[in-house]
């Protein structure tokens, strides 16, 4: 491979500027690059749609994936995806049997490829792509205050920011529809449209999910009271909240909204103030270096 082939985008802000430090000795293992660092938000995503190469990697966690993601989706022929796992929550790697960030590196050395399905959501004002999960309610909720309070404590930001929202707990209804089924308008704890199984680095959202099947696993909890949530939170490590009465797990190709206006929505650990209209799998639309 020539440098033109492959783009390595490094967010030199992911995991404390840790990410960044620890990219070189892997970076030296996958054969000739081109890197260039973001300069800020939404900076990842113009470089992926600019970009003129094969493969892009992304060096970071969750949050520059889901940049490099809205970029390559952009394009007309998206690229190659590869991802070095040096962030604080790096959920969606875990899914491809990669655990650690040589793991990674020997994948994208060797160009192991493998297709997975891409997450559509058509929105009021633009489209956002997901490939982890998109969710709305309390988790999105939970992922706003992670951002802006806890965003430095890592993981275990996700879990502090779960236990302040549960203080002001709410169930609000989100109107939608699977494929050809009827409105659901229940009130809820949360929903999420889950592509693979895990979320926040280790939670298993969704534990039969598969990002290569064509479907995306609707994970939807019920009106959960404030102690109920605090204890069946736990579960969520090792995907036994399925299990609960007041969860439901069903499996879709698409959703369509009905909602009152826009909401923040989880998108692969991001968290985006949009007005979905209407959710879409798009089966194998990603090469993903794995």
């Amino acid at each position: 491979m020539t440098p033109s082939n492959t783009l390595v985008i490094i967010n030199p802000a992911a995991h404390g500027g840790r990410a960044a430090r620890r990219a070189g000795p892997l970076l030296g293992t996958i054969g000739p690059h081109t890197v260039v660092h973001t300069e800020g938000p939404g900076h990842a995503a113009v470089l992926a749609t600019t970009a003129t190469a094969q493969r892009v990697i992304a060096v970071g966690g969750d949050g520059t994936v889901h940049e490099v993601v809205q970029g390559l989706m952009r394009r007309a022929s998206p690229a190659a995806l590869g991802i070095l796992p040096l962030g604080t929550g790096n959920s969606f790697v875990r899914d491809l049997g990669i655990s650690q960030p040589t793991e990674a590196a020997a994948a994208i050395a060797a160009d192991r490829r493998r297709a997975v399905d891409v997450v559509q959501v058509t929105c009021a004002d633009r489209t956002l792509w997901s490939i982890n999960l998109f969710s709305l309610g309390f988790t999105a909720e939970a992922g706003e205050l992670t951002n802006r309070r806890f965003k430095a404590l890592g993981a275990a930001g996700y879990i502090a920011a779960v236990v302040v929202s549960v203080a002001r707990l709410h169930h609000p209804r989100v109107s939608y529809a699977l494929d050809d089924g009827a409105v659901d308008d229940r009130p809820l704890t949360f929903v999420s449209f889950s592509n693979s199984r895990y979320t926040g680095g280790a939670m298993k959202m969704a534990p039969d999910a598969d990002p290569t099947d064509g479907w995306v696993d609707v994970i939807r909890v019920g009106a959960l009271g404030r102690g109920r949530l605090l204890t069946a939170f736990p579960r969520i490590f090792s995907g036994t909240h399925v299990a609960m009465p007041e969860v439901e797990h069903r499996r879709a190709h698409r959703a369509t909204f009905a909602l009152d206006g826009p909401r923040d929505l989880m998108v692969d650990g991001e968290v985006i103030r949009a007005w979905p209209q209407q959710l879409t799998v798009l089966p194998g639309a990603l090469q993903v270096l794995a």
